[in-house]
């Protein structure tokens, strides 16, 4: 049986092609102004991978926040939708079988899933304050310190010390970066103190849902070493960051077609 999970994120779409189960084709690229024409192109660019056509695919299922511009409309026409949360369980198992907790930070959201070993959502939270927890946030303090966002992790590696930031808004932390920049405190310093806030942030979150190991990170923040660190320091274990962080949504999604 030959499936497709798409997800459509608010910065960028991710399309997985499964056969029996096993991923024979994948695209990711941004989302760009129309979401459902840019879905279409990298819809086809997975299928080009896959080496297979529309007419083989016997079902599609459609994630993320933009999953509604896929269902039931245009040449993709996804035959259900599943939520990120459910998604995101299921591709986290698929990829690391022993996960149970599954951390998912974004562009504009981060959650926190716990699952069985199925695959299956046991409880979830999501952070919607603002985008103090998602990688908006970043981006919004690299700007801020005129550091490039692919620079501005490995700058936090630098520092040894912690710097408390109270904002729990992006508008107000950008305030409070340039005041410590006018305080002449280092950049490392900074974007340490920056990452630790997003971090606290999501361990907050964790916490409600309670924590089991092992703990997976997905989703495009996970590329962050700096987050990753400060999320090690939070929560006191290990993480591991998912290989295949970027398409665990999207095959989540191709999977629960199947089984559908």
């Amino acid at each position: 049986m030959i499936t497709a999970g798409i997800d459509l994120g608010s910065k960028t779409i991710k399309v997985v092609v499964m056969k029996d189960g096993k991923i024979i084709g994948k695209a990711i690229g941004l989302s760009g102004f129309d979401q459902r024409e840019a879905a279409e192109g990298i819809f086809d660019q997975a299928l080009k991978m896959a080496k297979v056509s529309r007419a083989d695919i016997q079902s599609i299922m459609a994630t993320g926040t933009g999953r509604k511009e896929v269902l039931a409309k245009g040449p993709i026409s996804a035959t259900g939708e599943v939520t990120e949360v459910t998604a995101d369980a299921k591709g986290a198992v698929y990829f690391h079988p022993k996960a149970r907790t599954v951390i998912d930070v974004g562009a504009e959201e981060g959650r926190g899933i716990k699952c069985d070993a199925t695959g299956r959502v046991v409880d979830f939270a999501t952070n919607e304050k603002c985008a103090a927890g998602a990688g908006t946030f970043t981006e919004a303090m690299a700007r801020a310190l005129e550091v490039k966002l692919e620079e501005f992790g490995k700058l936090s590696q630098q520092s040894t010390k912690t710097i408390p930031m109270n904002a729990q808004c992006t508008v107000f932390a950008e305030s409070e970066v340039v005041t410590l920049v006018h305080a002449n405190t280092p950049k490392a310093d900074i974007a340490r103190s920056v990452h630790d806030a997003i971090a606290n942030r999501i361990t907050s979150m964790l916490r409600r849902v309670g924590i089991e190991e092992e703990v997976v990170l997905i989703g495009g923040v996970a590329k962050n070493p700096g987050f990753v660190d400060a999320l090690k320091r939070n929560l006191n274990m290990n993480i591991t960051p998912l290989e295949e962080m970027d398409i665990a949504g999207a095959t989540g999604a191709a999977i629960i077609a199947g089984e559908k």
